[in-house]
């Protein structure tokens, strides 16, 4: 099944030359699980991910980067200018079709972007490039289909272009239009992520009663949950279903319990009536458990309640929210592993959030996930030359979205290789 066409999402995600990863093409569906040893760049693909997140969303290289230098492939030999840098893409499906952004960014010796390109319906609708290195801007030219055929002008060259084209593109014209829709598109796609690491070191000891919103380490889950158990009485069930599943012991219900003077509040699970049998306090469960229930929480709500910045220029029925999950089985035993996958094969059905996860290469899957073969790939594209300043040089251009990654019934997975060159 295609995503729904009126739900931006990133359905594709490509590494040209990116830290361990060259000529690596990952496709995204609703459920995705990125599976290998350590050191097989499962991390850095979602790290490639939440970096055009951030640029989509506005920030500068600077902000979205204080890691750069550890992102230029190892192998990458300077030019005679010593310009060294990365290279990466994503395809973002929608209302637009699919639309590919590719993105070519040079590390030394100065951080800045030195080419873009943005693509869609068989036609360029944005490049830039360096022309002046003397110069914090790079040319910018856009589709424009009227009496001019494109626009010219100077971008900033610590920010992403195509999240500036809302800005400088009238849409009087059917290309400008068409130009507009597909940045939008783009925009919309990347901007509505959420990184979720959960920390149960951090989510033991009771919070402060408020209305916050989920943070991305889950500290104040008791805080959230005090907040929405009785928003949602249905999801709530479904809450309490995966702790019965995930915890040792009967549970009957994920509850809560205020301090004395009533600031401070504690999740705890509420346990069979075997007798007085007292509540568990979360303090007391496992980092697995911990973590089951923390993933559970960010899956069974959305933007208005995760610490995110959500798209409100476009209403939540338009968006899809994606969650990357690095580590998802961290902790977790087979049985917690399985009933979260359960949990999130049924809430991505819907179409409005889907899972972007990380997996040991140990990690018992369900029989009908799909597996994508891309380390192979990877492994023999890294016999080429190693990558070079020429990599930072202009952006490469897109692949076709794999068909099927939008299939909601299967989870995909995939296999990624270490570099053992």
């Amino acid at each position: 099944m295609p995503v729904t066409a009126a739900r931006p999402a990133v359905t594709e995600l490509r590494l040209s030359a990116f830290g361990p990863h060259r000529g690596t093409v990952v496709p995204l569906g609703p459920v995705t699980l990125l599976r290998g040893p350590s050191g097989s760049g499962k991390s850095t693909a979602l790290r490639a991910y939440e970096l055009l997140a951030t640029l989509g969303a506005g920030a500068g290289l600077a902000e979205a980067l204080p890691d750069a230098a550890d992102l230029v492939p190892e192998r990458a030999r300077p030019d005679a200018q010593g310009r060294r840098g990365f290279r990466i893409g994503c395809t973002v499906d929608g209302p637009a079709g699919p639309v590919h952004l590719d993105l070519a960014v040079q590390v030394e010796p100065a951080l800045r972007i030195v080419g873009e390109r943005l693509t869609g319906q068989g036609r360029t609708l944005l490049t830039t490039a360096l022309r002046d290195p003397g110069r914090g801007t790079v040319h910018a030219e856009w589709h424009t289909a009227g009496s001019t055929p494109v626009t010219r002008a100077p971008f900033p060259d610590d920010l992403l272009g195509t999240a500036l084209l809302p800005l400088r593109v009238a849409g009087k014209t059917q290309g400008q239009r068409d130009v507009l829709a597909a940045a939008e598109q783009v925009v919309v796609g990347l901007r509505s992520v959420f990184p979720c690491d959960p920390r149960p070191r951090r989510m033991r000891a009771p919070v402060p009663v408020g209305a916050g919103r989920l943070r991305r380490d889950c500290r104040n889950l008791a805080e959230v949950l005090h907040r929405t158990a009785h928003e949602c009485t249905r999801r709530h069930a479904r809450l309490t279903a995966l702790a019965a599943a995930a915890c040792a012991g009967p549970v009957t219900a994920v509850g809560l319990r205020e301090m004395a003077d009533g600031s401070l509040v504690q999740a705890v699970l509420e346990r069979a009536q075997r007798g007085a049998a007292p509540a568990t306090p979360l303090s007391r469960l496992g980092d697995g458990e911990l973590r089951s229930l923390a993933f559970g929480l960010v899956l069974l709500t959305g933007p208005g309640v995760l610490a995110m910045d959500p798209v409100a220029e476009v209403p939540q029925a338009m968006q899809t929210l994606t969650v990357l999950a690095d580590g998802l089985d961290r902790d977790l035993d087979g049985g917690q592993t399985r009933a979260l996958l359960t949990l999130a094969t049924e809430i991505c059905a819907g179409g409005h959030l889907r899972l972007v996860g990380t997996v040991g290469e140990g990690t018992a899957l369900p029989a009908d996930a799909t597996v994508a073969g891309v380390g192979e790939a990877e492994a023999a594209s890294r016999a080429e030359p190693a990558p070079g300043a020429g990599e930072a040089a202009g952006p490469p251009g897109p692949t076709t979205s794999p068909a099927g990654a939008g299939d909601p019934a299967v989870i995909s997975v995939v296999d990624l290789v270490r570099d053992r060159t």
